[in-house]
Order: C-alpha cells, then sequence, then structure tokens
C-alpha cells in the first residue's frame, strides 16, 4: 500500500474555513476555562488577604478596593477579559512586587525545560523499545519490555519522586535531593526523570500496540508475499503508520507533564509554573492562578491544533477537519 501525499500548496490548508473554525473553538474553550476558574476561585471560602491576620482593616479594605475585589463579580470579569485583551493578566497577590506575566515567564522557562527534556527523553527511549517489543512480540524481550513498563505505569509521580531521591540521592549520594541550579545539570536528572518514566512507560506500550497492528494488517501482509522483510518492510510500511500513534500520544503526554509538574516541582523544591500555581491556590492569589491556568489551556489547545495538522500531513485521509 502506497501512503498518499498531501500537496502543500493547497490553499484550503492554510487558510481553509475549517481552520478558522478550529481556532475559533480554541478561542471559545480558552474563554470558558476563564469564565471556569474565575467562578470557582470567587465562590471558595477566604479571599487572598484573609492570611493576613495583623492586617490594619482600613488596610484590608484599601487593598480589596486597590484590586476591585469589592466591585460585582460580573464587573470583576470584564475588567479581567479587559486586561487580558491587552496582554496583561494582572498583579500577584501573594508576589506584589511582580506582574503575573513576569512570574509566568521564568515559572514557563523551568517547567518547559523539565518537560521538553522528559518527553525528548520518552520520545528517544520509548519508541525503539516499543518497535522492539512489536517487532519480536511474545519473546523474551517482549516479555521484558512490557513488565517494566507496567510497573512504570504502576507508580505514579508522588511515589516515584521520593523513591528515586531517596535511593539516587539519600543512598548513593550521586545527585542532589531537590533545587534547582542552571549551572548544575544533576540537578535536573532526579525530575526529569519523575517526569519522563510513566510517559516512557506508556508510549512503549502504545508503540508496541502500534506495532502488532500494523504488522497485522492487510497491506503488510501482501508487502511480505512480495518479498519484502526486515528493515526493508520496517521503513517502508511500519515507521510512517507508526508515527501517526506516536503523534496521537504527545498531546495527553504534553498535559501529563503539565499535570505532572506541579506535584515534582513541588516535591523538589523547583521554581516552576506547577509550584506557582500550588502557592496561588493555597493563598487565594486570583490573578497568579487564573494566568497559570489560562497559559497551560492555552499552551495545550494550541499543541493539540499542531498536533492535529502534523497527523494530517502524515496522513491526508486525516485532513477532513481542516478543509473548506
Amino acid at each position: 500500500m502506497r501512503w498518499p501525499t498531501l500537496a502543500l500548496g493547497q490553499p484550503h490548508w492554510a487558510l481553509g474555513k475549517g481552520l478558522l473554525l478550529r481556532l475559533g473553538e480554541a478561542l471559545v474553550t480558552l474563554l470558558l476555562l476563564a469564565l471556569l476558574c474565575f467562578g470557582l476561585l470567587r465562590a471558595a471560602p477566604g479571599g487572598p488577604f484573609d492570611a493576613e491576620r495583623e492586617l490594619d482593616p482600613a488596610r484590608r479594605a484599601e487593598l480589596i478596593a486597590q484590586h476591585a475585589l469589592d466591585r460585582p463579580v460580573p464587573e470583576q470579569f470584564g475588567h479581567f477579559l479587559v486586561d487580558l485583551g491587552h496582554g496583561d493578566l494582572g498583579q500577584s497577590f501573594q508576589y506584589p512586587d511582580y506582574r503575573v506575566i513576569e512570574l509566568l515567564a521564568s515559572g514557563f522557562a523551568i517547567t518547559g525545560l523539565l518537560g521538553g527534556l522528559a518527553l525528548l527523553a520518552a520520545l528517544l527511549i520509548g519508541v525503539p523499545l516499543g518497535l522492539w517489543a512489536g517487532w519480536r512480540a511474545g519473546s523474551g524481550v517482549d516479555l521484558g519490555i512490557r513488565t517494566a513498563s507496567l510497573i512504570g505505569l504502576a507508580l505514579p509521580k508522588f511515589v516515584l519522586a521520593p523513591l528515586l531521591i531517596l535511593l539516587l540521592a539519600v543512598y548513593f549520594g550521586w545527585l542532589p535531593a531537590g533545587g534547582f541550579d542552571g549551572n548544575d545539570w544533576r540537578s535536573l536528572v532526579l525530575p526529569v526523570t519523575a517526569l519522563c518514566l510513566p510517559n516512557l512507560a506508556g508510549l512503549v506500550r502504545l508503540t508496541r500496540d502500534g506495532v502488532i497492528g500494523i504488522l497485522a494488517s492487510d497491506y503488510v501482509r501482501a508487502a511480505r508475499a512480495r518479498g519484502i522483510e526486515d528493515l526493508a518492510l520496517l521503513r517502508h510500511h511500519v515507521l510512517r503508520p507508526l508515527l501517526l500513534v506516536v503523534l496521537a500520544w504527545l498531546a495527553p503526554a504534553l498535559i501529563a507533564v503539565i499535570t505532572g509538574s506541579t506535584v515534582i516541582e513541588q516535591i523538589f523544591g523547583i521554581p516552576g509554573v506547577g509550584r506557582y500555581f500550588v502557592q496561588g491556590a493555597l493563598n487565594r492569589d486570583y490573578s497568579l492562578v487564573m494566568g497559570v491556568a489560562l497559559s497551560a489551556g492555552a499552551l495545550i489547545v494550541l499543541v493539540n491544533l499542531l498536533i492535529d495538522g502534523g497527523r494530517a500531513l502524515v496522513d491526508p485521509r486525516l485532513r477532513q477537519p481542516f478543509d473548506s
């Protein structure tokens, strides 16, 4: 079976109504996310200044008025949307010397580094292992890889991270137990490993099952009937459809990295966006929590659009949602 090619010059790919519709859906999704987060934060008991027990009542009232928290909630949300349209996420309540956009810039730089390295390691290790296990399905190699991946899936991040610290930092003393030092690569090893392993285990099993399904397909049987085997079969008939499987994995893997970074950054004491989110939620820092939620949501929506487009490039049969 020959995979059809996509004519990249077709104008509907770049400007089609389908693509514009997807962008519109993305904007509506982000608006609903903002509304949901805004409403839940305001509905939660307590406020951003309740922890300040020694705060003078007059000063408290001044701060509430300064941040417009004394106005009706719909009016507050309207002002938030206006500021958001100007690229302003407001001032942090917990870190009053910083704008939220400044905290997010520093936090996402660290979180992006950890998550990017974790996903890259999962791809570089997981795809070859899953390919090997699927190619040798039923063998001892396949059994060993499946068993190891099952253990990786069974260990949640909040269990895996302390185990790594106990073994590699406390017992052997090879790596630092926590903190982040941009000049010391060793401070990245444990958090990246804790983020990578669950995604790696899932990718191995997904790749293995994908290879087995591809090898059982009619066009692979036809290729083998024509005498195509081993590397030629792998290169021309397995890798390209397998790429669709890997691309489909990337979107949920990115979500897992973003959500998992919250736990990992808290355990290792890393000043990433996940830790800012936890601290902001605990301290009712409305601006910071809204900024993290919307930024993460926008990133997830953007990556989903890019991955859907990449899958359509690999297999034009998936191009229909983008057509006009």
